[in-house]
């Protein structure tokens, strides 16, 4: 039961991934191949730089299932796209569910090779977030995570409570995973919402770098 849930939520994050970049990449008027690199890299961005950073395969180079996943996504997107207009919101949603289903994968990732739970959150954060800096970069956007809105902090928040739960709580692990997906999902949409941000502590006199 337990490794079946962990593989509906890599298959659902996938999906989402995919299709955050698929949208974003209409946006910007890409051709079908650039849709579909953009919601590649989107998708498994941030996990690719896990593995790396653990010295493990990289996890779709041994498993088809993402690459089928990606393409049948990205296309139903761009058919989809004729229906829905509202890229902006759409983009926010499956961003926001790509952050949390990615955030728990890359948690479990780590606590499964025995590292710190730090170090843990640490890989969560990465999985979840280096999917959509890759994407941004590549559509020449300033990235999420260093944009004044709430996006990295949900994973840390999200993932803190996913580590606190699993080992201290009487839940069910599959209920914790639910959970800290929901909540990573919450935090994001009430930032938006309310327009939350990090205060910054700091003053500058001008726009001119050092």
């Amino acid at each position: 039961m337990h490794e079946q849930f962990n593989l509906i939520i890599e298959i659902l994050g996938t999906i989402s991934f995919s299709m955050s970049g698929s949208f974003a990449a209409m946006q910007k008027r890409l051709d079908p191949f650039g849709v579909l690199i953009i919601a590649f890299v989107t998708s498994v961005g941030g996990g690719t730089v896990r593995d790396i950073l653990l010295d493990v395969p990289v996890f779709w180079m041994t498993d088809l299932l993402t690459f089928v996943l990606i393409l049948t996504t990205c296309v139903f997107t761009m058919i989809f796209k004729s229906i829905e207009k509202n890229f902006k919101v759409t983009l926010f949603i499956f961003d926001s569910f790509g952050l949390g289903l990615f955030t728990i994968i890359g948690i479990q990732k780590g606590l499964t090779l025995g590292f710190h739970p730090l170090i843990c959150l640490t890989l969560g954060t990465i999985t979840g977030c280096f999917g959509g800096i890759i994407r941004d970069i590549l559509l020449n956007r300033i990235p999420l995570i260093f944009r004044k809105e709430i996006y990295a902090t949900a994973c840390i928040v999200g993932g803190g409570t996913f580590l606190l739960l699993s080992k201290y709580s009487i839940l069910s692990y599959t209920l914790v995973q639910i959970f800290t997906i929901l909540l990573i999902v919450s935090i994001r949409t009430l930032a938006v919402k309310y327009h939350w941000r990090i205060p910054k502590f700091y003053g500058y006199e001008s726009n001119q770098e050092m």
